[in-house]
């Protein structure tokens, strides 16, 4: 056995301890305590070097089911305790496994079958926590990986809004905003509508994702994207199908993102032109059958457009921005968004102050 196996014995009887030491003195080091107190103060000392612990009950100052109760949780995960005992009755049986003692042994004990117990019990906490260090070990590279994937999921995101940004010249901060305004959003459908279920996870899953609901216009002509005028009905045809290319984008890169935010990327580049009355496009989706991520970019995206310079339009200002979408002017909403956007004007306002 290797030195930090090591075995202490816990008797105010002299006579007993003897006996233990005497068994497995060959292979373990031994300590001796002959109280409950001075048991403690080697636990403390020893924890992390101890293999078992040999445990009296009926003792002065401190019995054993007090020691017990004194040994903090994480220590009796790591080391198992054997009470050695000469009462047999099953209430004491069953104190000690509430306490989660590994095993009883009643005194007067065999010695050889002393032995074996001891050590199978010792050899299964080892195997145990082995078990638990490599489990542990496992679930930290795992975390590590997802975290290194989500970071290449987002690069990817924001790769594709930054090719948009370029070709786009009027975007400028446009993508930022909308990831801003789609948190402030989020946070308050969570607050308010608990029935959509978005923990904080799914939250960040789905501000990223906003920043892809216009990477579809990468592939609309640059004579279609950037015209400083009206757009002719033959134009906003074709502008509209930025929904869909984006979604062909979208499905290329869908090997390299996690399922739920490869699912937000697709639903907010498809559905954010959508409206709750159905008017809106690709699918012309009505009502809650319009993605809740989708619905929150959908907002966003129609605040960011009012409130700042287009080629073919000045700003308006935020309270006409407001106004204009309470009001019905710039399409239908969901009355859940609405009421989570009118909480979020001044928000909404701040950042747009400090993006600009």
């Amino acid at each position: 056995m290797q030195e930090q196996d090591t075995i202490l014995v816990v008797d105010d009887m002299e006579a007993n301890r003897a006996i233990l030491c005497e068994i497995f003195r060959a292979d373990f080091r031994i300590l001796e305590a002959e109280n409950g107190a001075q048991a403690l103060e080697i636990i403390k000392e020893e924890k992390d070097r101890l293999a078992i612990i040999l445990l009296d009950i009926i003792m002065p100052q401190m019995d054993g089911f007090q020691v017990l109760e004194q040994i903090s949780e994480d220590i009796m995960k790591k080391v198992p305790v054997i009470l050695i005992t000469g009462d047999t009755t099953d209430t004491t049986e069953e104190k000690g496994y509430e306490l989660k003692v590994a095993d009883i042994i009643r005194k007067p004990f065999t010695p050889h079958v002393t032995r074996r117990r001891v050590e199978n019990v010792i050899n299964l906490w080892k195997h145990k926590n082995n078990l638990e260090h490599l489990v542990r070990k496992q679930t930290e590279k795992l975390e590590r990986r997802n975290l290194q994937l989500k970071e290449i999921n987002n690069k990817i995101i924001d790769s594709l809004a930054d090719v948009v940004e370029f070709r786009d010249i009027e975007s400028g901060e446009h993508i930022k905003r909308i990831k801003g305004y789609t948190r402030i959003l989020l946070n308050y459908v969570v607050e308010l509508y608990k029935e959509y279920d978005i923990t904080p996870e799914q939250l960040e899953k789905i501000v990223e994702a906003s920043a892809m609901h216009d990477v579809g216009k990468i592939a609309i002509p640059d004579n279609v994207l950037l015209k400083p005028g009206r757009l002719t009905d033959e134009e906003f045809e074709l502008m509209k199908q930025h929904t869909v290319k984006g979604c062909d984008i979208i499905n290329k890169f869908s090997f390299i993102n996690d399922k739920e935010s490869f699912q937000y990327c697709y639903e907010i580049c498809r559905h954010h032109h959508e409206r709750y009355d159905g008017r809106g496009y690709p699918d012309h989706l009505q009502g809650e059958d319009i993605p809740i991520a989708a619905q929150v970019v959908s907002l966003a995206d129609v605040y960011d457009a009012l409130v700042s310079d287009r080629v073919y339009k000045a700003a308006f200002t935020a309270d006409e921005a407001y106004r204009m979408i309470l009001n019905g002017e710039c399409g239908t909403f969901s009355p859940k968004i609405l009421e989570c956007f009118k909480r979020a004007k001044e928000e909404f306002e701040s950042l747009k102050k400090v993006t600009s």
